[in-house]
């Protein structure tokens, strides 16, 4: 089985080199003091290429002047037998770590090194920092293959000790990824399961089997593609995220909610704190677009009322911009009960950026039992503050009144801090 490494940098971006010469001397254009991305595929049923390597290679030589090495393992992955492909992802681990000693010697360093791995490529990348005893600096696994791995102790399969920092994306845990978490911290787009924009009809052919399991590839490759953060929000599961429970980073103390992609590694020393003080795994769910580039864009509104009748009730908004122009966003919350100067918050999301807001319309309506259609409700406050882009000031609104069933339009300005 022949595994072969294919070096690119930006002075040969279109035409792959050799890592290392005849003589075995390091190819002159891997600079040992840049960071080292190493891509590893996964399952090649066909032996065809990987169709996102090209456009990964050019997103990520974009972001950072960096050596990448791409593992091709094609001839130890291309077999009808999946079995045969996981019981090769150990001899691959185990050859990969010869040529690594071998860089080690030229200089390199184990902290720089950065293995994405996908599917079988995310469990080989686990492999191989087994061997180095978790020293190299971080894995990402993208969507790790589940068959043959779920349940599977931690020397069987990626592990968060495995590298000094462990990221995963799990984008099709009901069909070829992995449910359990298996990283520092472990993204769930959309739950995990399905993902938006992938055929739901077997009539679809290969991309029914597919996308939903290579979505986690694309939304790492769109995290450096696009402007959007995809925000992440800790939750014990989807099904209390998409209710309104969790719609908080405190865990985070300053930061705010981490990040799915290339940018995780922003939260890297706050993530180990946690697993190392209180063996706790960060698990954190997000939505999605469809399409690429993916993005929806997250605010939270908060409010504090001045009395204990709303009780029971719900609110909805939607902002308009300085244009007139209105976006309706999708609710995270259940009914909520809205007790005097506790303050009640709730998650949106939004199809659509709404950067200039001249306008909030909101809306009360109360259960059906405890209707009252004659009843003001006092607001002390509203704070409106975007969880995609933190940087941006939160904006407010003061001592107002609601009615149930009817619209109210605030003009919010940039927040009072002596009075939030």
């Amino acid at each position: 089985m022949e595994t072969i490494l294919m070096m690119y940098t930006r002075n040969n971006l279109n035409c792959a080199e050799p890592l290392f010469q005849q003589n075995n001397s390091l190819n002159a254009h891997f600079n040992i003091r840049k960071k080292t991305v190493w891509l590893i595929h996964g399952y090649r049923p066909t032996g065809s290429s990987p169709s996102w390597l090209q456009k990964f290679l050019r997103i990520l030589l974009t972001e950072e002047d960096m050596n990448i090495i791409v593992v091709d393992w094609n001839r130890g992955a291309t077999t009808l037998l999946y079995n045969r492909a996981v019981r090769n992802t150990r001899k691959v681990a185990l050859t990969l770590s010869g040529h690594i000693h071998n860089l080690l010697k030229h200089g390199a360093s184990l902290d720089t090194f950065h293995f994405i791995g996908v599917s079988l490529g995310a469990h080989i990348s686990g492999f191989v920092g087994k061997i180095f005893q978790g020293q190299l600096g971080r894995i990402t696994g993208l969507d790790p293959a589940g068959p043959k791995f779920s349940g599977k102790p931690p020397y069987g399969r990626l592990d968060y000790t495995d590298a000094k920092f462990v990221d995963v994306i799990h984008s099709d845990t009901n069909g070829l990824g992995i449910k359990e978490p298996l990283g520092h911290i472990d993204f769930y787009p959309n739950g995990g399961k399905t993902q938006p924009g992938c055929p739901k009809s077997i009539l679809s052919g290969i991309e029914f089997i597919k996308c939903d399991h290579q979505r986690a590839v694309y939304l790492f490759m769109a995290s450096l593609e696009t402007n959007c953060n995809f925000i992440s929000i800790p939750c014990h599961s989807y099904k209390d995220y998409k209710t309104g429970s969790c719609v908080d980073c405190d865990d985070f103390k300053n930061k705010s909610c981490p990040r799915l992609g290339y940018q995780a590694e922003l939260w890297k020393d706050v993530l180990k704190e946690k697993m190392e003080e209180r063996s706790l795994r960060t698990i954190v769910f997000l939505d999605t677009n469809g399409k690429n580039p993916f993005c929806t864009y997250y605010f939270v509104l908060s409010i504090i009322v001045l009395d204990n009748t709303m009780t029971d009730g719900y609110i909805t908004f939607k902002l308009i911009n300085q244009h007139g122009i209105v976006e309706e966003p999708r609710l995270y919350e259940d009914s909520k009960s809205l007790y005097k100067l506790q303050e009640v918050k709730i998650l949106a999301q939004f199809f659509n950026d709404v950067i200039n807001i001249s306008n909030i319309g909101l809306t009360y309506f109360q259960s059906s039992d405890l209707q009252c259609p004659t009843c003001k409700y006092r607001i002390q406050s509203l704070k409106l503050k975007s969880f995609t882009y933190p940087e941006r000031p939160p904006l407010c609104a003061y001592n107002f009144e609601l009615k149930e069933h009817e619209e109210v339009f605030l003009s919010p300005r940039t927040c009072n801090l002596r009075k939030i």
